[in-house]
């Protein structure tokens, strides 16, 4: 009878343990390089994500004036504050109307120059690299020059006053900061959705424009029919990138208006900054942030959810 099989009392003994067999087998040990390999990342998470929206929670429910030196708990009372909030209204209305104009101007532009670029023609890499340098540039120094463009006396005015134009002062009127602030935004980022969608465009089988020629399809059928649904996984890449994006604005409203004239250019990021770091209420701005964490979270959610009914290949 072999060592294993004794019996005590007619029942079987359980199986001694293989004392010989090392505890670090080949399948632990590519289970710890696997671990190690996501350390970093996970440490990197955990401390610059998971936590700072711990600390926002917790924040968000104390009254905290640095000035003063407190650190009051209020429990909801600053959730409360937000209905009760009169600008709060027109900030979200600014957010949205910021963040329509910029999705659909800068994506439409994108497939515009990407469509335009993806030719056969020379100096096509020329405008290619014209096109992305924006992206490269400091984002501060991209809306200081902007900035002095769009004055009263800026160069864009005197460029229109060369042809008869009598133009408006671009960033202190109501009507036309917002669409300043979006056309600055949209000409510094449009460069990096339309590499995307030149990548994308530069995908699709030709075999398929081939054989919509031979059925007599016209360009315009071709684009809706085969272009746009073989890239409409990067449409959906690009449309989630510059929906978070635009509603993270902030540098451009800061050096461009300040969030004016009025509240017309105040964006929640803007408001928020002005609640927690000008005005001190920092418990407030936090809570403002969670508010700003609940639309890109949905908006996120619902354009991953829509994508089954648009996207190629999608189900």
């Amino acid at each position: 009878m072999s060592q294993t099989d004794t019996t005590v009392g007619g029942a079987s003994a359980p199986p001694t343990r293989d004392r010989s067999r090392p505890y670090w087998t080949s399948r632990r040990r590519d289970q710890l390089t696997g671990y190690l390999f996501i350390a970093p990342q996970l440490l990197g998470s955990a401390v610059f994500v998971i936590l700072p929206l711990i600390l926002v929670v917790w924040y968000s429910l104390h009254e905290w004036n640095v000035l003063a030196g407190t650190f009051e708990f209020v429990g909801t009372e600053n959730y409360a504050n937000l209905a009760e909030d009169t600008n709060l209204g027109s900030v979200l209305r600014a957010t949205g109307l910021f963040s329509v104009g910029l999705v659909v101007f800068n994506l439409g532009l994108a497939l515009l120059l990407a469509v335009l670029l993806n030719q056969k023609l020379r100096g096509t890499i020329v405008f290619r690299t014209l096109f992305f340098s924006p992206v490269v540039v400091s984002l501060v120094a991209w809306t200081i020059v902007w900035g002095f463009l769009l004055q009263d006396n800026g160069g864009v005015n005197g460029l229109l006053d060369t042809v008869g134009v009598d133009g408006p002062n671009w960033l202190r009127g109501e009507g036309t900061a917002m669409f300043s602030v979006v056309v600055v935004q949209v000409f510094k980022n449009v460069g990096l959705n339309m590499v995307l969608f030149l990548a994308a465009l530069q995908g699709v089988p030709g075999e398929l424009y081939e054989a919509a020629e031979v059925d007599g399809a016209s360009r315009l059928r071709q684009f809706w029919r085969i272009t746009v649904p073989m890239i409409s996984p990067t449409i959906l890449l690009t449309s989630i990138i510059t929906v978070v994006g635009s509603l993270q604005v902030f540098a451009q409203i800061a050096v461009l208006t300040q969030g004016g004239p009025g509240t017309s250019t105040t964006v929640l990021v803007y408001y928020l900054y002005q609640q927690a770091f000008q005005f001190h209420h920092f418990g407030y701005g936090a809570t403002l942030s969670i508010v700003l964490f609940g639309i890109v979270l949905a908006l996120t959610v619902l354009q991953w959810q829509m994508r089954k009914r648009w996207v190629h290949h999608e189900s």
